[in-house]
């Protein structure tokens, strides 16, 4: 697997040239009076910041007009960050253009899908195919290059900001041409673009690349597979106009890193970000927490997510918030341990840096009530407090920098084409949540305490794992189908759920029967699917319930063992789950959602023939997460306290980097982090005492 080079990765360094992990923050100076710069840089070298995200939103100050440029202000901060020791992740300023630009040419603006023009008045209101905007993008690209290329406060080069946040998805005409040059490239013939859309259907055959669109409001479902490939291409075309910055980057400061901020958390999906992996020098990523009562797991699991896009390799924690956000319906404010908790769960999964929007919160804008790491109270605060606390952890926490995450034996695949394609309209139900799927069977295993690395589909060699979770692995090609029965006859476990295998890359049914693509190797033919109605469930013999969907499921195979039949629904006495033996190792099948609670009570089940266990003592088990990064000498075991209680750890071995570790035992107090360095040879696991 290819994967970012941890060589280029901008490790804040001190006077004896030893890696350390990197904190900041985004820094916006255009904001505040020129007095409060000098305060900034103090207060920033009293919290232990080492580096800050510069000039992310600062377009219309850099260049006033067409053929006007200021940088005075900017040399100026520049200047001041070196001789405080704090480096800059320099971005080129691209994210959002100026009222100049969008008023002499407004045909850069994206257009809905109604047809509607995005105007300007908030941020990232350009078209990622628009010639105009890439013209001007690209000139004040070579401005900034070529005016800090040698500053020695430059560490890294971060390109626009957030890419696609806003602006994924452009109907234009520009996205229009755009779109076909990419079809055309795809499939080369408009034979080829038929057959693979099925334009048979409804009259849709196209006698002219002209004819072909974007997906635009439409009298009815519009088709499936010019669905997918708008998904496709929007992200690639977001990709191509990151690679067109990188390249100018390239020529003018080949020696600088650069990178991107990816958004890999709750409810963005527009980016296949395990594509755009080996298009920066280190992997970064935005993170913020959605409430729920899944939000913790959903943070490690994000991160995890991240962790396997960068390959296992350190990454950066570009962005996410001390406390609450402005942008959800309730903002809640983030309770005492949680910054720091939050904080080092990312540099548990890889993380080598932990960086803040922002600096300091905004007076005015949009952004006003998103906390930030010096408050509207200012520097005589709790939150300051617990901001320059946590500079101090990662000041002792810097033997870790440069470490790998450990891998695990357990894998849980996450595939972009999937995600895009089982949640299209038009389908058996519209109720379907793959990225929540995922996220249920990762909470299942961290309620048993059990490690799993989240992967993306088809950057992972799956050979050195013993068991591989594929929830709503819906689109399968069919060299991935051959992969996933390799793995399974080489030994591996394979499990897979509903609505899993059905179509190819071109969102084409595999005809003779449901799971297409995966039913020989599943032992198993559906032929029909059986959805529930909203608030549906059905009963398992195995004293789960299921919701959401059901399969009219026959047994194909001999090797094929039933793991759990319905008792009740429209498939009662049917089989639920089933596993097959395949070679050395099985393939299961789970036909319905059955939610934490039951994949909890099934997993012990689909573990035992890999032998994995729990990492963790019964009494830890869905309070504590393990996490483990390595290095050439030493593990690093984080044990990060997810709950509101006390746990107490013993028979813990190593040398203590966090954490009140006393005697071998361990008082974990709630929402509180531990970590040990332990040698690389085998580890040790904790076993566990009352709660005090």
């Amino acid at each position: 697997m290819t994967a970012p080079l941890t060589s280029r990765f901008p490790y804040a360094k001190g006077d004896d040239g030893a890696r350390r992990l990197v904190y900041g923050a985004d820094y916006n100076p255009e904001q505040w009076p020129r007095e409060v710069w000098e305060e900034d840089v103090r207060l920033m070298r009293e919290a232990g910041v080492n580096v800050v995200s510069l000039a992310i939103f600062s377009w219309a100050r850099l260049q006033p007009a067409a053929n006007q440029w200021d940088f005075s202000w900017l040399d100026e901060v520049m200047d001041l960050l070196h001789a405080g020791g704090i480096g800059v992740d320099l971005a080129t300023a691209t994210a959002s253009p100026p009222p100049w630009l969008t008023t002499a040419h407004p045909e850069i603006l994206p257009v809905t899908a109604t047809g509607e023009t995005v105007w300007p008045g908030a941020r990232q209101h350009w078209r990622p195919t628009s010639p105009v905007f890439r013209t001007h993008a690209l000139r004040l690209v070579r401005e900034m290059a070529t005016r800090y290329a040698d500053h020695p406060a430059l560490v890294a080069w971060h390109i626009n900001n957030e890419l696609g946040c806003h602006n994924i998805y452009d109907y234009s005409d520009d996205a229009a041409r755009a779109f076909r040059d990419w079809l055309h490239h795809r499939y080369t013939t408009l034979d080829g673009l038929n057959r693979a859309w099925g334009t048979d259907f409804w009259s849709q055959r196209y006698s002219d690349w002209e004819q072909v669109l974007p997906p635009r409001l439409a009298a009815s479902h519009p088709n499936p597979t010019q669905q997918l490939d708008f998904k496709r291409f929007s992200s690639d075309a977001l990709k191509d106009h990151l690679l067109a910055e990188r390249a100018l980057l390239r020529e003018l400061t080949p020696d600088v890193p650069l990178t991107t901020n990816f958004m890999v958390m709750s409810g963005i999906k527009g980016m296949n970000y395990a594509d755009w992996a080996d298009t920066v020098d280190f992997v970064a990523n935005d993170h913020y927490v959605a409430p729920g009562p899944q939000d913790r797991d959903e943070l490690s699991f994000s991160a995890n997510l991240t962790s396997g896009i960068a390959g296992r390799r350190p990454w950066f924690l570009m962005e996410h918030s001390t406390s609450a956000v402005n942008w959800q319906a309730v903002n809640l404010a983030k309770q005492s341990g949680e910054l720091a908790r939050d904080a080092l769960l990312h540099v548990a999964h890889g993380a080598d840096a932990v960086c803040f929007f922002q600096w300091r919160q905004s007076a005015a804008g949009a952004e006003k009530y998103h906390s930030a790491m010096v408050p509207h109270a200012g520097a005589d605060s709790e939150l300051f407090r617990d901001v320059m606390s946590l500079g101090h952890t990662l000041r002792a926490l810097a033997p870790i920098a440069g470490a790998e995450r450990e891998s695990a034996q357990v894998a849980v695949l996450f595939d972009w084409d999937s995600w895009w394609t089982s949640e299209h309209d038009s389908h058996p139900t519209s109720r379907l949540d793959y990225r929540r799927e995922a996220l249920d069977w990762y909470s299942a295993l961290f309620r048993l305490g059990v490690r799993a690395d989240i992967v993306p589909a088809h950057r992972t060699d799956l050979s050195s794992y013993d068991v591989v979770i594929a929830p709503v692995l819906h689109v399968v090609p069919q060299q991935l189908a051959k992969e996933l029965t390799r793995f399974t006859e080489g030994g591996g476990h394979l499990v897979t759920t509903y609505f899993s295998g059905i179509v190819d890359e071109n969102d084409h049914i595999w005809l003779g029967g449901y799971p297409g693509a995966l039913r020989d190797l599943l032992g198993v033919r559906i032929e029909e699917f059986g959805p529930l109605a909203d608030g549906a469930v059905v009963d398992l013999d195995n004293a789960t319930t299921g919701s959401l969907w059901t399969d009219r499921m026959s047994v194909t195979s001999p090797d094929v063992e039933i793991l759990a039949r319905y008792r009740s629904g429209p498939y009662a006495a049917r089989p639920a789950i089933t596993r097959s033996t395949t070679g050395l190792g099985s393939a299961t099948y789970v036909s319905t959602r059955l939610g934490v609670d039951g994949l909890a009570v099934l997993l012990p089940t689909l573990l035992a023939p890999a032998g994995v266990t729990s990492e963790l003592p019964e009494g830890a088990r869905g309070l504590v997460e393990p996490v483990v990064r390595c290095d050439a000498d030493s593990r690093y075991l984080f044990l990060v306290n997810r709950s509101d209680e006390h746990v107490r750890l013993s028979d813990l071995t190593g040398d203590v980097l966090l954490g009140p570790v006393s005697d071998g035992a361990l008082v974990l107090p709630p929402r509180q982090v531990a970590v040990l360095r332990q040698s690389a040879g085998e580890p040790a696991r904790p076993s566990a005492d009352e709660a005090p």
